[in-house]
C-alpha cells in the first residue's frame, strides 16, 4: 500500500505541466462520480414490474425459476435452475433473480403465485426454512422500493403462465447446478 509520504514525494517530483494535468485528472475524475451519482439518483423511482414463478419437478428434485422484467416498452425474459431443490426455494430464487437483474434503484411491483412469498413480505409468516434466501431478498428489497402483489396461479394471467412455462422448461434442462444452499440446510 502507498503511503503518503510516497505520495507527497511523488507530486513533488511532477513538472508544472505535469502537475496541471494531474489537477485536471482529478477535478474530471470527481465531475464524472458526481454525474454518475446523481443519475443513479435521477433513476430512482422508474417503475419496474417483476413477475415471478418457480417449479420443481418433484418436490425436492430439479426446480427452475422463470422472470419477466418489464419497464416501459422494455422487456426481459429470465430463467434458471437447481439439481436438486424445492419449490419453495424456486419461488424465492426467482424473485432474488428478477432484483439482481435491476440495474438501479427502482419501486418496484413483484407478482408471484407464491403465497409463501407474497405472504411472508407481506404478513410477517414466521421464516422457518430457506434463511439463506430471505437473508438475501431482504437485502435486495432494501435497495428498491418493493411491493409484493399475489396472482393466482395456472388462472390464464398471461405473465404468470409464461414465468410458470420458463419455470418448468428451466427445471428440465440437463447438467443444472447444485443448490448448495438446499444442501447446506
Amino acid at each position: 500500500m502507498t503511503t503518503v509520504k510516497e505520495i507527497k514525494v511523488a507530486i513533488q517530483s511532477l513538472s508544472s505541466d505535469d502537475f496541471t494535468h494531474l489537477q485536471k485528472w482529478i477535478i474530471e475524475l470527481d465531475l464524472k462520480q458526481q454525474n454518475q451519482e446523481i443519475e443513479a439518483d435521477s433513476n430512482f423511482g422508474k417503475k419496474v414490474k417483476i413477475y415471478t414463478d418457480g417449479a420443481c419437478i418433484q418436490n425436492p428434485g430439479p426446480g427452475g425459476y422463470g422472470i419477466i422484467v418489464s419497464c416501459n416498452e422494455y422487456r426481459e425474459e429470465l430463467s434458471g435452475g437447481y439439481s436438486y431443490t424445492t419449490n419453495n426455494r424456486m419461488e424465492l430464487m426467482a424473485a432474488i433473480q428478477g432484483l439482481k437483474a435491476l440495474n438501479f434503484p427502482s419501486e418496484v411491483e413483484l407478482y408471484s403465485d407464491s403465497q409463501y412469498l407474497i405472504n411472508t413480505m407481506t404478513k410477517n409468516w414466521k421464516r422457518k426454512a430457506n434463511n439463506d434466501l430471505w437473508q438475501e431478498l431482504d437485502e435486495l428489497c432494501s435497495q428498491h422500493q418493493v411491493e409484493f402483489f399475489w396472482v393466482k396461479g395456472h388462472s390464464g394471467h398471461p405473465e404468470n403462465e409464461r414465468c410458470d412455462f420458463l419455470a418448468g422448461e428451466a427445471a428440465k434442462q440437463s447438467n443444472l447446478p447444485s443448490d448448495f444452499g438446499y444442501q447446506n440446510l
